[in-house]
């Protein structure tokens, strides 16, 4: 019984500390919280690997891959609400096109390059690119996003802001088909 009580209070003690650790350092947080809240499912693009498919970690977080060129609205299945392409990455529906943006600090393609802390928080509880411009479309889940604490969403910016550099320029949305 004295086993079992010290392993749970030593298992209590070790997670607090990964906790107080994160809530230290707003990077680490931002790190744990971009790792466990799916951004690498849409913007790293996918690619095939030996057991289906897998990020391509060599392009993480930097979005729809600018050689990936689509060109209309995929014709979306009855009973689907949207399609996606292999990368997961471009995501067609209703709405027409919407591709995933480059998260990464690249200063020509990334779309934080100019979007303040401010800002970037503005966009995730408005759902409007830059936190008043065009609506974020789906599968952007801002909705759920824009439940994070303000110190969590400054956390995740402070991270993106120093993740590796992508040159990757994301084309711009597409209209739906007429």
């Amino acid at each position: 019984m004295n086993v079992a009580k010290a392993l749970a209070g030593l298992c209590l003690a070790l997670a607090g500390t990964g906790l107080a650790a994160q809530e230290a350092d707003p990077v680490a947080r931002g790190e744990y919280l971009t790792n466990t809240t799916g951004c690498h499912d849409c913007h790293t693009p996918w690619i095939m690997g030996a057991n289906g498919p897998e990020p391509d970690m060599t392009r993480a977080l930097s979005g729809h891959p600018a050689d990936m060129v689509v060109d209309a609205p995929a014709e979306v299945p009855e009973g689907w609400a949207m399609a996606a392409n292999a990368a997961n990455t471009a995501w067609s529906g209703p709405w027409g096109v919407s591709f995933t943006a480059n998260l990464t600090p690249d200063p020509e393609t990334g779309v934080l390059r100019e979007m303040s802390e401010s800002q970037f928080i503005d966009t995730i509880r408005n759902g409007r690119h830059m936190g008043q411009g065009r609506p974020i479309l789906p599968p952007m889940p801002w909705p759920a996003y824009r439940n994070m604490t303000d110190a969590d969403l400054a956390a995740i910016y402070a991270y993106l802001q120093q993740v590796t550099p992508i040159r990757n320029a994301v084309p711009e949305p597409l209209p739906p088909s007429q």
